[in-house]
C-alpha cells in the first residue's frame, strides 16, 4: 500500500507556516484598514510578497516530494528534503521580513529551496527512467 505520510507531515508543517504568514498580512490589513492591494503600505507589501513567494514555490516542491515518496524514496531522504524545505521557507520569510534587499537568511532560503527542487526533480526523473 502506498502512503504519503511523510509528505503529509511536511505539508502540514508548511501549512502551519502558510497560515502564520497569512495572519501576518491580515493583522496589517486590519490595523491599516486596507482591503485590497497594499495602498502604499510598505510593511503590508513586504508581507504580501513573503506570502506570495511561499505560495509560488512550496506547492511544486510538495508535489515533487509526494511523487518521490510514491516512487519509493527512503524515509531518510524524504526527511532531509522535507526538513530542508521547511527550514528554507522559514529562513526566506525571516530574511525578506527584515529587509527587501539582500540578506543571508533570504539567500539561504532561496538557495535551499532551489536545491530541494533540483534534487527532487532529478531524483524523480532518475526513478522514472532507470526504475
Amino acid at each position: 500500500m502506498v502512503t504519503l505520510s511523510l509528505t503529509g507531515f511536511y505539508a502540514s508543517l508548511l501549512g502551519l507556516l502558510y497560515l502564520g504568514l497569512s495572519i501576518n498580512i491580515i493583522r496589517v490589513r486590519l490595523s491599516a484598514k486596507i482591503g485590497i492591494g497594499s495602498n502604499g503600505n510598505d510593511v503590508l507589501a513586504k508581507r504580501v510578497r513573503v506570502h506570495g513567494n511561499f505560495s509560488e514555490y512550496v506547492p511544486l516542491a510538495l508535489i515533487l516530494l509526494g511523487c518521490y515518496e510514491i516512487n519509493g524514496a527512503s524515509a531518510l531522504m524524504l526527511h532531509i528534503l522535507g526538513g530542508v524545505l521547511l527550514l528554507a521557507r522559514v529562513s526566506h520569510a525571516i530574511g525578506l521580513s527584515k529587509t527587501i534587499g539582500s540578506s543571508l537568511p533570504r539567500l539561504m532560503g532561496v538557495l535551499s529551496t532551489f536545491a530541494v527542487l533540483l534534487v527532487l526533480s532529478i531524483e524523480n526523473i532518475r526513478l522514472f527512467v532507470f526504475g
